[in-house]
Formats: C-alpha cells, sequence, structure tokens
C-alpha cells in the first residue's frame, strides 16, 4: 500500500492512509486476532454475518419491489 504525501501535508496523507486501511478490512482483521477465537466460534461469527447479509438483501430486494 502506496500513499503519496503532497505538499509536505502529512495529515492528509495520514486520513488517506486510514481510508485506505479501513476500506481493506486491516482494523478488523485485527480487532480478531486480537485474541484467539475458538474455530466453532469462528464459525457462529461467519454464519451469523451471513444471516445478516441475507437478510438485508432481502430487505433491500423487498423495498426495490415494492412489497412493504
Amino acid at each position: 500500500m502506496q500513499i503519496i504525501v503532497r505538499d509536505n501535508n502529512v495529515e492528509q496523507a495520514l486520513r488517506a492512509l486510514k481510508k485506505k486501511l479501513q476500506r481493506e478490512g486491516v482494523y478488523r482483521e485485527m480487532k480478531l486476532r486480537r485474541h484467539y477465537e475458538k474455530p466453532s466460534e469462528k464459525r457462529a461469527r461467519e454464519k451469523a454475518a451471513a444471516v445478516r447479509r441475507a437478510r438485508k438483501l432481502d430487505r433491500k430486494r423487498m423495498e426495490r419491489d415494492g412489497i412493504r
């Protein structure tokens, strides 16, 4: 990952770096790796995330089709 500092504006470059890291999911990964996660906990977390994504997709689909 590379950030270009223009006109010695380090603050702007840091903001750009933080935004890129956030978009890449680095902060989320660091938070998850802070402690050991049992495989069963990982499966449960991933399954819950999949359920949330599916429900969100259904809500958007229903809203788009005008069912509500």
